[in-house]
């Protein structure tokens, strides 16, 4: 199951890379060959951005390739490396808990409130902000459970 939806996000992260180098393509040679650029193509390579770096950062975190400052843990004795650890996971689930969940949830309800829909494509807003909920549960169940099933806690 977990290497089924492991291959889902590796097949999503290529797709909308591929939509995301495809649609600034476009816009740059719309531009310079016919004269008048893609309305669309930037909203859309905007999006795509945002669900690449969000969708990139939970499939780093299925690898241990993350984001992280090691300067102090690096230097530390190998209890205080484990503190760092602990300390540095602790926070990162506060963090995507606080904003991820409570801030996106927010987000999407008033976007969905409002019927907000895109300026360029006419998507609604509240359709393309779920990314947060869908990174986080990715996120959370790599950073806490692991990839294998093995604990990253421990």
């Amino acid at each position: 199951m977990i290497k089924g939806i492991h291959r889902l996000l590796e097949c999503t992260l290529v797709v909308l890379m591929l939509i995301l180098v495809v649609s600034v393509l476009w816009q740059v040679l719309s531009r310079y060959l016919l004269g008048t650029p893609a309305f669309w193509t930037e909203e859309l390579a905007r999006f795509a951005l945002v669900w690449v770096g969000l969708l990139g950062a939970a499939y780093a975190v299925a690898h241990g390739q993350h984001l992280a400052l090691d300067i102090l843990p690096a230097r530390a004795a190998p209890k205080m490396q484990a503190f760092y650890k602990q300390g540095s996971r602790i926070a990162v689930a506060i963090f995507a808990t606080a904003v991820m969940i409570v801030g996106g949830s927010r987000l999407v309800a008033i976007t969905w409130q409002l019927d907000q829909v895109s300026a360029a494509l006419g998507l609604p807003m509240a359709l393309v902000f779920p990314h947060c909920f869908v990174c986080l549960s990715g996120h959370t169940r790599w950073r806490y459970v692991g990839f294998r099933g093995e604990s990253w806690l421990s």
